[in-house]
């Protein structure tokens, strides 16, 4: 079954990839072709490759740098260590029971504990006397609004990596049993009557337990998420660094097509091709030591130093959302840097419907604009890569939502026939756009490119629903320009209280 399995997946990777290079071909003739016709000379290449995007691509030739180094890194590391001689030794257990009724070790469950890799990488040469990974202890925050359906999933994956008085559980005035089915599991569990929002949750939880005077980190998790079994190891390590303040997750989209209906899969299949591009291809090379300018730690499963989190204004009044903010502070009071490792992954549940898909970009692209308008811009190179992705971002929404309103004139007029080419304004009109714009060349421009990522997804994933699915990722995609573009003014009119309302949720299996 499993030779089969990977035949298969070796057969739709292939397949996939030899789409995506006949897409290309065919693209880059038709647009090297305009680019002549333009008479813009070299810029008309400019514009051509910029159809993938500018921070893109820029973030893509840092992260590959990034690459370099760490590779000479680890290897220039490995050699100075060299390899220790294996010796048997009877292995002591790493944690005991404190402040719970015991100090004894824990009990024997029969299963060996994974040893803790040595950090040959980020810390070589480190003072022997500084703390290593494994004595970093870190305190895990589980803030949820009626989240009842997932929140003993969320809990269960952090009880897999940490022990239960570590877990911490914040009832947001939740009207459901979120906090019965948390207090169920034996993990901490604190219950707000006044609903507070995300924020005021995360502060109201680490107040009440003294959170950043017991631990040394504080983990963020969202109640629809699961740890992937090496993220503590990643985040430790990563956390050992001492110039790191936070350690931004690695978001996978849950891939569980069985419990979604078409547009909640087209909802997750479009959201696991725009992390992989976020994270691999962009926040990889704004993470790298020497940049250091990513503007958001994401919310769902993220490690902040306590030392960096008593600076942090988690709950400023006006904001949404927390994530982008905490970001900021980082940045604009200079804490430390943000690190990211493609290791440290975990999952989260996509909306499963348009309607939660809309409310959360929302909100998303709200909270990035309340930022900018709480913090403003200041002389960094953080501010100068936010300003740099910003106005690729007002651009590329603009001309897309306007091409979209071209294409869709054009169409009228190609498809629509005598009854609509007798008007003479919109004939001179239509004449007038042909001419500079025809329909293939909006059909090509907008499509073929997005099109190839997604089977270069399709590819890596080893999904061909993905070549399905992408077909229809372009409205999508004006969603969230439009989102983009609405949610402007509003940063400068509208005061958030940041109480959330939770989407529909399917229970974890």
């Amino acid at each position: 079954m499993r030779s089969v399995r990977f035949t298969a997946g070796v057969l739709v990777g292939l397949v996939a990839l030899a789409l995506a290079t006949a897409l290309f071909v065919y693209w880059f003739d038709y647009a090297t072709g305009v680019a002549e016709a333009s008479g813009l000379g070299a810029l008309g290449y400019v514009f051509l490759w910029l159809a993938f995007g500018a921070n893109l691509l820029l973030w893509t030739v840092v992260g590959l740098l990034r690459l370099g180094e760490d590779s000479v890194r680890s290897l220039t590391a490995r050699r100075r260590i060299g390899a220790p001689e294996r010796t048997a030794v009877e292995r002591e257990p790493d944690r005991v029971l404190v402040g719970a009724g015991g100090s004894g070790p824990l009990p024997d469950t029969g299963e060996d504990r994974p040893e803790q890799p040595q950090d040959t990488a980020g810390n070589a040469g480190a003072d022997e006397g500084a703390p290593g990974p494994a004595d970093l202890s870190i305190a895990v925050v589980i803030p949820a609004h009626n989240e009842e359906p997932v929140i003993e999933a969320a809990i269960g994956s952090a009880l897999r990596l940490f022990d239960r008085w570590d877990v911490y559980v914040v009832s947001d005035a939740s009207s459901d049993a979120t906090a019965e089915v948390a207090a169920r599991t034996g993990v901490n569990v604190l219950e707000l009557l006044n609903n507070r929002g995300k924020a005021g949750a995360i502060e109201a939880v680490i107040e009440e337990f003294a959170l950043t005077d017991n631990h040394d980190g504080v983990l963020i998790l969202d109640a629809d998420t699961e740890l992937h079994p090496s993220y503590v190891e990643g985040a430790r390590r990563q956390l050992a660094d001492p110039d790191v303040a936070a350690v931004a997750g690695f978001v996978v989209s849950e891939w569980k097509p069985d419990e979604r209906s078409f547009v909640g899969r087209l909802i997750s299949a479009y959201r696991d091709r725009l992390y992989f591009m976020l994270q691999y291809l962009m926040r990889f090379g704004q993470t790298w030591r020497h940049a250091n300018v990513s503007f958001i730690v994401p919310g769902f499963a993220s490690v902040y130093r306590t030392s960096a989190l008593r600076e942090i204004d988690i709950n400023p009044e006006g904001l949404v959302i927390e994530d982008f903010n905490m970001t900021f502070e980082v940045h604009h009071k200079r804490l430390g840097r943000i690190s990211m490792e493609p290791g440290t992954k975990a999952y989260s549940q996509d909306p499963f419907t348009l309607r939660d898909y809309y409310r959360q970009v929302s909100r998303w692209t709200l909270g990035l604009w309340q930022t900018i308008r709480r913090h403003k811009l200041w002389p960094s190179s953080f501010c100068a890569a936010l300003l740099l992705y910003v106005l690729e971002v007002v651009l590329v929404s603009l001309v897309l939502l306007a091409t979209v309103l071209v294409g869709a004139f054009v169409a009228l007029g190609t498809f629509g026939g005598e009854a609509v080419l007798a008007l003479s304004f919109f004939e001179e009109g239509f004449t007038a756009v042909t001419a500079f714009l025809p329909l293939t060349a909006v059909l090509v421009g907008l499509f073929v490119p997005d099109y190839m990522l997604t089977c270069l997804m399709a590819m890596v994933r080893r999904r061909p629903s993905y070549l399905v699915y992408g077909l229809f990722f372009f409205p999508i995609r004006i969603i969230d320009a439009f989102l983009a573009l609405r949610t402007i003014p509003k940063a400068w009119t509208a005061r958030s209280d940041g109480r959330w309302a939770s989407p529909v949720r399917v229970e974890r299996t």
